[in-house]
């Protein structure tokens, strides 16, 4: 990601912050190397640079002599410490009339994602009369939007994983119906080719899971370890890949199938829970943007949860409902989680996420996964969302 000074500082203006501090050691926040466009690899991060960019004004920088090159690339003035005298001094010039900071810190770490600052250093840093702020908006701001070309790779990617999804449904009930011997494995790698006729890339294989493998959230089957893809058994899906080009973030889905004419009603009542409470975060998010207002990501999670409680499933939930979407499949951007974290962050126009609430039992697990775009006043599905159980 290329260094932005310009959009950083009006990202600080708007928040009504004095400044952002970046800081890393031996690569311990690899946000800040990515928002300060140091590309990894390319620097050496034995000893801890500081790197702080005011709302208005010259950035500057504190780095240490053996090191004293790390951030040339960027705008402003260097000052190089050694002993550890010369940087605490170095650090209380830096900090000087600053009274609030952003960095990579989460209170409580509420959002361990982007908590990536030390303890000892916060002490530091609040030691000098400075109050210090999450980052997350503002990292969100240039990690986790999308550009329209972006969101057209999303859209590519997205039709082929669902012409994906109906190939590999196709397969399993073509081998249910005429008998022949097919594993979860086996299906998976099938879906692995039409992932490269498709030209799509992932960091994964999909997951295809049969009954009781349904019931683990991350299942993944391996040649030595797959269950049988047989007659009356609930089939998961859950498959993400984004195209080629460079840039191009990802889609993420899950679809449920069972391999019967008939949906039994305990799957077809937990499916109806899972869709109600996928419809119910996706109505708050349409209609905040509608209005134009803030919306975090522990309310969107709080929303669908509050659906599973309602109908009885509250002990089956086991994670979060959505995630941020990106180059990386889980993004750096808001998750719709007030349930393994609680994740204050906004959802900013312009960015991606998964709604996909599900419930894991012993022998079959349910889930819906789509995925949202929002924009200004705007708020998209951007593809087909299961409305019933798929049967043969």
């Amino acid at each position: 990601m290329a260094f932005d000074l310009g959009a950083i500082q009006e990202g600080l203006r708007k928040a009504r912050l004095d400044g952002c501090l970046l800081y890393d050691f031996h690569g311990s926040n690899p946000i800040a190397a990515r928002l300060a466009g140091l590309t990894t690899g390319t620097h050496m991060t034995t000893r801890r640079w500081y790197y702080l960019i005011p709302a208005n004004g010259r950035p500057r920088g504190l780095v240490h002599a053996i090191e004293r090159n790390n951030l040339d690339a960027l705008p402003g003035e260097r000052v190089v410490y050694a002993g550890r005298q010369q940087l605490e001094a170095g650090l209380t010039q830096l900090l000087a009339g600053l009274k609030t900071v952003a960095m990579e810190y989460s209170p409580m770490c509420a959002i361990p994602y982007l908590s990536r600052v030390d303890a000892g250093t916060v002490e530091m840093i609040r030691a000098r009369g400075v109050e210090i702020v999450s980052s997350g908006d503002l990292v969100q701001q240039f990690e986790a939007g999308w550009t329209t070309v972006q969101l057209a790779t999303h859209r590519a990617a997205s039709e082929s994983l669902y012409r994906i999804k109906d190939r590999a449904f196709g397969v399993a009930f073509d081998a249910v119906t005429h008998g022949r011997a097919l594993t979860e494995y086996q299906l998976q790698q099938q879906m692995v080719k039409w992932f490269e006729e498709e030209g799509l890339v992932t960091d994964s294989p999909p997951v295809v899971a049969v009954g009781g493998s349904a019931g683990n959230p991350h299942y993944l089957p391996t040649a030595e370890q797959c269950r049988a893809v047989v007659a009356d058994e609930v089939l998961l899906l859950d498959l993400w890949g984004k195209k080629q080009d460079a840039g191009a973030v990802f889609a993420d889905i899950t679809w449920v199938a069972v391999t019967s004419k008939r949906v039994p009603d305990e799957v077809s009542r937990a499916f109806r829970a899972v869709a109600d409470a996928r419809d119910a975060a996706i109505r708050l998010v349409v209609d905040a943007a509608q209005a134009g207002r803030d919306l975090r990501g522990w309310e969107v999670d709080e929303a669908a949860r509050a659906v599973l409680h309602s109908q009885g499933y509250g002990d089956r939930i086991v994670h979060r409902t959505g995630h941020s979407l990106g180059e990386s499949v889980h993004g750096n951007g808001v998750h719709m989680d007030d349930y393994e974290t609680h994740d204050d962050r906004r959802l900013l126009p312009g960015t991606g996420f998964t709604v996909e609430p599900g419930l894991y039992f012993e022998s079959f697990g349910v889930r819906t996964e789509i995925n949202m775009y929002r924009g200004e006043r705007e708020a998209i599905v951007t593809g087909p969302r299961q409305t019933d159980v798929v049967t043969v």
